[in-house]
C-alpha cells in the first residue's frame, strides 16, 4: 500500500477532492445527506495524522483558492439580497441585530462560566455570531428550495456574517493594540481593513456593469465576467490584507442594483463554481486536529447549543412582528446553524490570531467540525419541513 503521508501536496489534493466528490454523490444518493457534510468529513479524515493525506495548515495557494470559492458563493448570496424588502420590513434587519447580539451575549456568558479567559471568549462569541452563507446557498441550490423561509435564512445569514466579521475584526484589533500597538491606531487599521473591502468591492460593483453596458452584453451570458471579477476582487483583498468577505458580498449587492440580471444557468457559475466549492468545503474540515476535537468535544457541544438557542429564540420571538409564523420563525432559527466557512475565513484573514486559534481553542474546533457536518443536514430538513423542497411540495 503506498504511503499517503509521502505525496506532494499538488497530487494529494486532487485526489482527495475526487474522493470527496465520490463520498458526496453516494451519500446524497443513499441516506439523502447533503454533499457538501460529505465533503467536510473527507477533509478532516483525510488530514488525521493517521491518513496523513493533506497536511494540517494548507499551502498559500489552497487558501487563495478557498477564499475565491467562498467569494463565488458570497457574490451570488450578495446578489440576491433583496433590500427593498429589508426597506419595507425593517423587522427582517432587528431580527439579525437581535439574533446576533443574543447569540454574543450567550455564548460569551457560556465560555466565561467553562473557564475560558475573557479575550479569547469574546472572539469565539463574535463568530458564534456568524451563519455561513456559502454554506446555506449551497444546501438551497442543491435542494432547489425557494419560499419564505429560504429567502429568510439567505438574507439573514448574509447580514449576520457581515456583522460577525465587523465585530471579530474589532476585537482582534483590540487584542493586537494591548501587545503591540496603541489601542487608536489599531483601530484605525480595523476601519481601514473593513472599509477598504467595502469600498473595493462597491468600485467593482459599479465598474463591471458599466463594461457590459458598454459593449452592450447585458442580454448575454456575464458568467465569465463576473467570475474573473470576483476573482480579481479577492486575490487584492487577500494581498493587501482586506476583507474578502465584505468585499464580495458587496460586489453582489451593488450589481444586482446595476440592474444587471444573471440568468438561472450562471448561479453558481456553473463547473468552475462545483469544483471550487468542492474545494472550499473540503478545506474548511482541514485545519480541525482530532487532538482538539477530542479534548473540546463537550464545551464544543454546549458552545453549538447555547448558539442554536440563542438563533432559534430571537428568530421565533420576532416572527410574528417579522410578517410570518412562529413555525416558520422557528425553522428559520434552525437552519441558521451552519458557521464552520465562515468563520474558518475570518480567522485566516487575521494574521495576529489566524487559524492558530483553533489550536489554542478545542471547543472552537470541535464546534466548527460538528457544525460543518451537521448544519447542512439541519438546513436540508428546515426547508423541507417548511415545505419548500420541491419532493417535499410534491409529497
Amino acid at each position: 500500500m503506498p504511503d499517503l503521508q509521502s505525496l506532494p501536496a499538488e497530487l494529494a489534493w486532487p485526489i482527495t477532492l475526487l474522493i470527496a466528490w465520490a463520498f458526496g454523490e453516494f451519500a446524497r444518493r443513499w441516506a439523502l445527506v447533503p454533499r457538501i457534510s460529505s465533503y467536510a468529513l473527507t477533509g478532516f479524515v483525510a488530514s488525521l495524522p493517521v491518513v496523513g493525506l493533506l497536511a494540517p495548515v494548507p499551502l498559500a495557494r489552497i487558501v487563495l483558492l478557498a477564499k475565491i470559492a467562498f467569494g463565488l458563493i458570497l457574490f451570488e448570496a450578495g446578489y440576491r439580497l433583496n433590500l427593498r424588502w429589508l426597506r419595507s420590513n425593517p423587522w427582517m434587519g432587528v431580527t439579525s441585530v437581535v439574533e446576533s447580539v443574543l447569540t454574543f451575549v450567550l455564548v460569551n456568558w457560556f465560555a466565561r462560566a467553562y473557564g475560558v479567559g475573557p479575550e479569547r471568549a469574546l472572539l469565539i462569541a463574535a463568530l458564534a455570531m456568524a451563519t455561513s452563507p456559502a454554506t446555506v446557498l449551497r444546501v438551497i441550490t442543491e435542494s432547489r428550495s425557494s419560499g419564505q423561509v429560504t429567502e429568510r435564512i439567505l438574507h439573514l445569514s448574509a447580514l449576520n456574517c457581515a456583522l460577525a466579521v465587523l465585530v471579530s475584526k474589532v476585537i482582534v484589533g483590540s487584542l493586537s493594540a494591548n501587545v503591540a500597538e496603541p489601542v487608536r491606531a489599531a483601530a484605525s487599521d480595523t476601519v481601514l481593513m473593513l472599509g477598504g473591502g467595502i469600498l473595493s468591492g462597491m468600485l467593482m460593483g459599479a465598474f463591471v456593469p458599466a463594461v457590459l453596458r458598454a459593449v452592450r452584453r447585458t442580454g448575454h451570458d456575464t458568467t465569465i465576467a463576473y467570475a474573473l471579477a470576483v476573482i480579481a476582487l479577492v486575490s487584492l483583498n487577500h494581498a493587501y490584507a482586506l476583507s474578502p468577505i465584505l468585499a464580495t458580498l458587496t460586489f453582489g449587492l451593488v450589481s444586482r442594483n446595476r440592474r444587471v440580471f444573471l440568468t438561472p444557468s450562471q448561479r453558481g457559475f456553473g463547473a468552475l463554481g462545483e469544483v471550487l466549492s468542492l474545494l472550499l468545503f473540503v478545506f474548511v474540515a482541514v485545519p480541525v486536529d482530532w487532538n482538539h476535537v477530542r479534548a473540546g468535544v463537550g464545551l464544543g457541544i454546549g458552545i453549538v447549543v447555547v448558539r442554536q438557542v440563542a438563533k432559534i429564540a430571537a428568530s421565533t420571538g420576532l416572527a410574528f412582528v417579522s410578517g410570518t409564523s412562529w413555525k416558520k420563525g422557528l425553522l428559520t432559527g434552525a437552519a441558521m446553524m451552519p458557521m464552520s466557512a465562515a468563520v474558518i475565513l475570518v480567522l485566516e484573514e487575521s494574521p495576529d490570531l489566524g487559524l492558530k486559534l483553533l489550536a489554542d481553542l478545542a471547543p472552537l474546533a470541535a464546534a466548527s467540525l460538528l457544525l460543518e457536518i451537521l448544519g447542512p443536514i439541519v438546513v436540508g430538513r428546515a426547508l423541507y419541513f417548511a415545505h419548500e423542497v420541491p419532493d417535499a411540495q410534491e409529497g
